[in-house]
């Protein structure tokens, strides 16, 4: 494992703009927000039933169910350590637990409905970007806060959802993963790259970032190639990748990775033949005794970008105490930031509905008492000071449109069992 590093390669300057922190624009906010939380009897009355209650709308099915355990567990021990800790407004909170599937599926709109219905406050997922713009507007028109750990389309700054609303992430945008990504192939010496990705609102984002930044920086992109999400056959896009003459294939896919790798390798251009790159979608492991195997050898060598800082060891055993099967980390992080970011803004409220906690979410992770913990921060504000908490997936300093301003990046590569290792966190500014 390298030392964390800046990100240091020319990116396109749509990609990656450094945030301005502590501007005066930020602390007027950050006044108007602490005046908006003042018990006096100016206040407004809490609109919330005194109780709150996370809904997790997380992949248990579906093309993403690798991502599942993780982000469970995460929400799971962020709730434990709350309601440890005294709970929020003199209540412990509960978690009802939905399945987001994935857009394949449909079933996440159901499942909100059965998450709302049961008194969600605050909803954290989904996972997949696409999934999430299925039943964003159905939770953010509830009162209820949507808050995942792992969309990272930039269709969530964009368009609708650029204004400040109820919606949130602990995950960066594509903005930065792409540009980690495209540096690395640069570094990598790569100089013709092929993208073959998903056409829905991940794979898509992706793949334009990836893009942009590498001809940012002198290098060519031979072909881009989209299937569709229910794709059964890739024989076309595998075709075209084989004969664009590329010398690297960036494959930004799902669980269907498993399906277009050995088709790669048929047609030539397999990991073993072309240096091969993944995406947080599908950087998870194919040994053979995992559910999605591949033969051992298959992808030794390839690299991956996962959003996220490195999972620290303490939190990895805490982790465990709550999932004792868990064998993935990705985005466990960042669910239980999720939980304890939303916990603090209801306590600086001082009340638990959605539509409240989402006007202090933002405040309680910048410009403030630097906090690390429920307990800490939550003591903090009882004695009326302004708080930021750096959580255990990184500073998080959210922005307007509720989005990580800074995040890190861990780059991972193949070793001849197909399991992952990291060997570098990147960190950037977006």
């Amino acid at each position: 494992m390298t030392n964390t590093m800046r990100l240091a390669a020319v990116a396109t300057a749509s990609a990656l703009v450094l945030s301005a922190c502590g501007s005066d624009d930020g602390d007027k906010k950050k006044d108007d927000d602490k005046a908006g939380s003042d018990t006096s009897s100016s206040a407004p009355a809490p609109t919330g039933d005194g109780k709150l209650v996370f809904g997790s709308l997380l992949p248990a099915t579906g093309s993403l169910a690798f991502l599942g355990p993780p982000e469970f567990a995460g929400v799971d021990l962020a709730v434990k350590d709350i309601n440890e800790a005294g709970g929020v407004l003199g209540e412990d909170v509960t978690n009802v637990k939905g399945d987001s599937g994935d857009t394949d599926s449909g079933i996440a709109p159901a499942e909100t409905d059965q998450l709302l219905d049961a008194g969600s406050d605050v909803i954290i997922g989904a996972a997949s970007s696409g999934v999430s713009l299925t039943v964003i507007d159905k939770i953010m028109s509830s009162g209820s806060v949507m808050f995942s750990p792992a969309n990272t389309s930039t269709a969530f700054d964009e368009g609708d959802y650029a204004d400040p609303d109820n919606y949130f992430r602990t995950a960066p945008s594509d903005i930065l993963q792409g540009a980690v990504l495209a540096n690395l192939l640069v570094q990598d010496g790569r100089k013709n790259v092929a993208i073959m990705a998903r056409q829905d609102a991940y794979g898509e984002t992706l793949a334009e970032q990836v893009k942009a930044n590498l001809e940012a920086q002198g290098s060519e992109v031979a072909v881009t190639v989209y299937y569709g999400e229910k794709a059964q056959s890739f024989d076309s896009q595998v075709a075209e990748v084989a004969g664009a003459g590329a010398d690297a294939v960036v494959l930004i896919a799902f669980e269907e990775t498993t399906s277009i790798i050995p088709q790669l390798i048929q047609a030539g251009v397999g990991p073993q033949d072309i240096p091969t790159y993944f995406v947080d979608g599908n950087t998870a492991s194919y040994a053979q005794d995992a559910s999605a195997p591949l033969p051992p050898g298959t992808l030794e060598g390839t690299k991956g970008t996962i959003p996220g800082a490195e999972t620290a060891d303490d939190f990895k055993a805490r982790l465990l105490e709550v999932d004792p099967d868990l064998k993935d980390y990705a985005y466990s992080a960042e669910s239980y930031d999720a939980v304890i970011v939303s916990a603090l803004a209801a306590v600086e409220a001082g009340d638990d509905s959605g539509d409240a906690i989402a006007q202090h979410i933002v405040d309680v992770t910048g410009g403030g008492t630097k906090c690390t913990s429920f307990a800490d921060c939550s003591a903090l504000l009882a004695d009326g000071e302004d708080i930021d908490y750096d959580g255990v997936s990184g500073p998080i300093e959210l922005g307007d449109t509720g989005s990580p301003t800074a995040a890190s990046i861990g780059i991972y590569e193949y070793d001849k069992d197909n399991n992952i290792t990291p060997v570098d966190y990147i960190a950037g500014q977006i």
